[in-house]
């Protein structure tokens, strides 16, 4: 086995500390598994057997509010992982995870993932560490929504899919496959016209520019310290 057959753990953030014939091993836990666009890779509720690490390609995270519209929670990309909390706890899904592109999947089942966490104490730190690093994220996410006007609402979104799936450029942050209008209206909790009014307002200010599916935030520091 090569070192590109471990490469994509590398950058998975509980397994950052892990040396590369550690990272050998695990690759011999787990299996690799590819969905198309669209591709349900879990459902919210159903039973808990494995944890997931995305090997190429973006997912988006989803719950269905109490009017039956899908809102997305996170979206998340290459070296990301989700599953674990109903690994650990062994209870249901909390969401369903569909596929936003070809994305190859690396699947570790549950048993073979607590073992790991026995066997290696430091992946079981760094798992703490990202699960308390996502709280504080959700936390500060929850209270600029519930505080800010509709403005500050869009512009909470956009800095959360920015810091999910953006790619950082000498200050801008370019982000592919912008989720669909009506997505980011629900993630915001506003209207798909007060999105498409706030999109355009922020563009006729220099803040944003709109390349057909692409947004880019010209100067993501700025921004961020004026909707933050």
């Amino acid at each position: 086995m090569g070192k590109a057959d471990i490469e994509f753990l590398r950058y998975v953030p509980i397994f950052a500390d892990l040396t590369d014939v550690e990272l050998e091993r695990i690759t011999k836990l787990g299996s690799r598994k590819k969905f198309s666009k669209g591709g349900i890779i879990l459902l919210e509720k159903e039973s808990a057997a494995s944890m997931f690490v995305i090997v190429t390609g973006k997912v988006k995270v989803v719950r269905m509010d109490e009017e039956g519209r899908e809102v997305i929670l996170s979206i998340l990309g290459e070296s990301d992982f989700f599953g674990e909390m109903a690994i650990l706890d062994g209870q249901a899904r909390s969401a369903t995870v569909v596929a936003l592109n070809k994305t190859e999947i690396f699947v570790i089942q549950r048993h073979d993932f607590l073992k790991l966490i026995h066997s290696h104490p430091i992946v079981g730190i760094a798992l703490l560490r990202e699960l308390t690093s996502r709280l504080r994220k959700a936390d500060a996410q929850i209270k600029s929504l519930s505080l800010k006007d509709a403005l500050g609402r869009v512009a909470t979104v956009i800095l959360q899919i920015s810091d999910d799936i953006g790619i950082f450029r000498k200050g801008r942050v370019e982000i592919d496959d912008l989720p669909m209008q009506q997505d980011l209206a629900n993630m915001a909790g506003t209207s798909r016209e007060t999105v498409s009014r706030t999109l355009h307002r922020f563009i006729k200010k220099g803040q944003l520019q709109l390349q057909g599916n692409k947004l880019i935030i010209c100067d993501y520091e700025q921004f961020k310290q004026q909707y933050t």
